[in-house]
């Protein structure tokens, strides 16, 4: 299929030849002008990931270079993936742009010179990443982790955790919480408005075990209380606002 830049030279030449006017000239010229910047993704080359030093692996996407293909395989994903328009991407490569994505805050023209792809193809590979791996994974999360959360190692866990002092004999985890900012939205400002932070966001909680899995995630909610209430419940506690009556 051919790209607009491509389309783009295309017209140029048409009317240079005469073949087409002006008016039509301008009129098709705009019509197949992308509406992204046009970054020149096209003079750096395919992405290897055989050619990055580990060190650079490490700091770009956070796990040594022979930990890849092992993540790869762990996360169950396919050798190869194939947007909905035909591109084609290497199971590998589409994992490193995910993970490069996830690393820290960036953008996906930040991930031109690494992957020498142009953003559309870089948006549409890491949502196809991430959805194939909730469509496989999600249960893992949304559902009780019979895995990590069995009755042996509940047992173990509380005993981990009395062992360093704790004085609750039955802790097994701990809850925690993330703002994840978003744009103010048009409606339902309130909602989603952060006084502490100061910012419009969702709030996502997890609970982590002292191995350091997260056992449970829940998320995206608005109300911090209601989050709270929710996973309090969940954890087979009794009614928070006789503990919190405020």
């Amino acid at each position: 299929m051919a790209s607009f830049r491509d389309i783009r030279n295309l017209l140029v030449e048409s009317f240079d030849d005469d073949d087409i006017s002006e008016d039509e000239f301008l009129l098709l010229y705009d019509a197949n002008t992308s509406k992204n910047p046009d970054f020149p993704y096209d003079c750096y080359g395919s992405f290897d990931l055989n050619e990055m030093d580990d060190s650079e692996c490490l700091a770009e996407f956070r796990f040594h270079k022979n930990d890849v293909p092992v993540l790869l395989e762990a996360l169950q994903l396919p050798q190869s993936f194939t947007c909905h328009q035909g591109t084609i991407c290497d199971g590998i490569e589409a994992l490193c742009i995910t993970l490069r994505r996830f690393a820290y805050p960036c953008r996906y023209s930040d991930l031109i010179p690494r992957f020498g792809r142009p953003v559309p193809e870089l948006s549409m590979i890491s949502n196809l990443v991430m959805d194939t791996i909730y469509q496989e994974h999600n249960h893992r999360l949304t559902q009780w982790n019979n895995t990590l959360l069995n009755p042996p190692l509940l047992e173990s866990y509380a005993r981990a955790i009395a062992s360093k002092g704790s004085p609750l004999p039955n802790c097994f985890g701990f809850i925690d919480g993330t703002v994840r900012p978003i744009c103010r939205p048009e409606q339902n400002q309130r909602i989603v408005y952060n006084g502490h932070k100061r910012v419009h966001g969702l709030k996502y909680q997890s609970v982590v075990l002292p191995n350091g899995m997260i056992a449970n995630m829940y998320g995206p909610v608005g109300n911090c209380f209601n989050l709270i209430c929710c996973f309090f419940s969940f954890l087979g506690g009794g009614d928070l606002e006789a503990l919190y009556p405020y």
